[in-house]
């Protein structure tokens, strides 16, 4: 009796090779199941290069559509906002309604938005556009549990760090290959790559991914949905707006105002609901609950990594701390670090099915922080910089493995997609904190050169030693459940002993 309490009040706390995808098997093959795995590995890659490829173009969209640099930047603001919202939204509705579903119906959003994206000229209808392609952010966490249904137990963290090195390589590889298609075709290209894309997957899907177990048919709780969706939406505008607007300006203490107010409201909706878009109790087991910490600290590290280092290699050699590359130059610079993440994945893998995913992200976060203390001492010479950022991806290869496999092995079958789904949201909010802090530091400690004003090297170094803490802050939430998951085996293993004799 008491060794089943004990189970009982400690859920999530088992070992790595405890805790067993409960889901059945769908009978794909070994070559079915690969199948799967790319086709969704492809459609990570596809969905994160859409959001990177604006970028090249948004300098030159003022002039292009008549309008100014503040309205342009709502290009990226809609992406990322609609995408936060919608992802724990689309997880819930893959578990009740089927992933494949979802990813069919997501799939065709982002189509549509990029062909309204390839016929408009006005600022309105490309906003439009972009937020539609920001649902495809929706799509990774179903991806991954849809790779819980189809594949092995001991394949689902190398089916996890491929989602993982896709993301990276999508990431990176947006901004070569957007700055050559603005170069040679009308800017209207870089939506109508995305538009083929798209619909290439749109079929591939249709034909490769198994339909799959429906884990229930609750009815949808929109209340919750609704007010979910404004209060991200208000402290999303406020993390990737406020240094834009002023942090003292009224618009943006409203927001933020809002935000709280909704977020209260909305736990008391949650915890009523039969069916909740996010199940805070389960969220709150110190399983579930630690990794998305961690996933909010890794978020921050992993956009950091990729924002300083861009910003290194963009600005001029005469502000001492850049090297004066243009957006393409940079680009294809920025693909060495991207491939050491596509070399991790199968190690990342490895790394997990040996010594379990914990260990794994107690070593990642380790690294990681390391990494961006060395980043600090070394980065005046290219080769230092590259260096740098590829120390970092090794460690945020490892983590982003190992993070899925957590919460998979954290949370019921029938709430895989969901819990995916804030896992993923957590990430964003991560990531655009990092935007903010970014924007903070950067207008604290700046240099003039060349007419322009751009962040100090000061700047780059308090960022690298903010996600050197914020990740070491992972290291030990990660540190403190292993140390729980020991003590509960040792408790177990006592009573059990007793039970016994």
């Amino acid at each position: 009796m008491l060794c089943e309490r004990v189970r009982a009040v400690s859920p999530g706390t088992a070992s790595d090779a405890e805790v067993a995808s409960e889901a059945p098997e769908l009978g794909p093959g070994a070559g079915a199941a690969r199948s799967v795995v790319l086709v969704l590995v492809v459609c990570g890659a596809v969905m994160t290069l859409q959001q990177t490829m604006i970028l090249p173009l948004l300098p030159a969209l003022p002039s292009l559509l008549g309008t100014s640099s503040t309205t342009a930047s709502w290009l990226v603001t809609a992406t990322l906002v609609t995408g936060a919202v919608v992802t724990p939204l689309v997880g819930r509705l893959a578990d009740s309604f089927g992933k494949k579903r979802l990813v069919m119906i997501t799939l065709s959003v982002v189509v549509a938005g990029s062909l309204l994206g390839g016929v408009s000229a006005s600022i309105p209808a490309l906003i439009v556009a972009r937020a539609m392609q920001g649902c495809g952010l929706a799509l990774v966490p179903v991806a991954i549990s849809i790779m819980r249904d189809v594949l092995p137990r001991d394949r689902v963290p190398g089916g996890a760090a491929a989602m993982g090195a896709s993301l990276a390589v999508g990431s990176a590889a947006g901004l070569p290959i957007a700055g050559l298609v603005v170069l040679y075709l009308d800017w209207h290209g870089i939506f109508w790559v995305t538009a083929a894309s798209g619909a290439l997957l749109l079929m591939a899907v249709v034909r490769v991914i198994p339909d799959g177990p429906v884990s229930s048919r609750d009815s949808f709780d929109y209340l919750g949905a609704v007010v979910l969706a404004g209060a991200l939406t208000s402290v999303l505008l406020v993390l990737t707006k406020g240094n834009q607007w002023g942090w003292g300006e009224p618009r943006t203490r409203l927001l933020l105002v809002v935000g709280c107010a909704l977020a209260i409201v909305w736990v008391p909706v949650e915890l009523r609901s039969r069916s909740p878009v996010v199940d805070l109790r389960l969220a709150s087991r110190p399983a579930v609950l630690s990794v998305n910490t961690c996933s909010l600290l890794i978020g921050f590290a992993l956009f950091s990594n990729t924002l300083v280092t861009i910003q290194q290699l963009q600005i001029p050699r005469v502000t001492g701390s850049g090297f004066g590359m243009g957006m393409v130059e940079a680009g294809l610079w920025m693909i060495p670090p991207t491939l050491v993440g596509v070399v991790m994945a199968p190690v990342a893998a490895s790394a997990i099915r040996r010594f379990g995913a914990r260990l794994t992200l107690l070593v990642a976060a380790v690294q990681i922080s390391g990494s961006f203390g060395l980043r600090v001492f070394f980065s005046e010479e290219l080769w230092q910089v590259l260096a740098g950022a590829g120390l970092v991806a090794v460690g945020l290869s490892l983590a982003q493995a190992a993070i899925p496999t957590l919460t998979i092995q954290a949370v019921p079958v029938a709430q895989t997609a969901s819990a995916n789904g804030v896992n993923a949201l957590l990430r964003s909010v991560g990531t655009s904190s990092a935007s903010a802090t970014m924007a903070a530091v950067a207008a604290v400690s700046f240099v003039h050169a060349d007419g322009g004003t751009y962040p100090s090297f000061g700047a780059f170094a308090a960022m690298f030693w903010i996600s050197a803490g914020a990740t070491l802050i992972a290291a030990g939430v990660v540190a403190a459940g292993l140390v729980l998951q020991r003590s509960t085996r040792t408790l177990r293993a006592a009573v059990d002993g007793a039970q016994a004799g």
